[in-house]
């Protein structure tokens, strides 16, 4: 059974920084990209980042690019995403999830994930 488990997320003033990690087991095929999502209250989920396996590629939503970076240690399973120079508009639950594919497509979408996590909520206070 695949097992997705975030953690790391909290309480942070603007202009702060965290590191959200996400740890994953039982996969059974090697090789799945990577991804964080987020939602916000009311709002609809939206892309965040996306990992290749060998991390030769990675892609961030514009919304982030700059400010956050995304990472993996393919030894510990487990992939990071480093969050700086925070606002409040990137208070949301953060959602890690592992992709059906290898590549990170060129407009990658959730669909395309099909093992998700609990979440993590990460709240940036003004």
């Amino acid at each position: 059974q695949v097992q997705v488990v975030e953690s790391g997320g909290g309480l942070v003033q603007a202009g702060g920084s965290l590191t959200l990690s996400c740890t994953v087991s039982g996969l059974t095929f090697d090789d799945p990209a990577m991804g964080w999502f987020r939602q916000a209250p009311g709002k609809e989920r939206e892309k965040v980042g996306c990992i290749v396996w060998d991390s030769y590629f990675k892609d961030l939503a514009d919304a982030v690019k700059g400010r956050f970076s995304i990472s993996r240690d393919n030894s510990r399973n487990t992939m990071y995403l480093r969050a700086s120079s925070l606002k409040p508009d990137d208070t949301a639950m953060y959602y890690c999830a592992v992709s059906r594919y290898r590549a990170c497509g060129t407009d990658w979408k959730s669909s395309e994930f099909n093992y998700w996590g609990q979440g993590t909520q990460v709240t940036v206070s003004s």
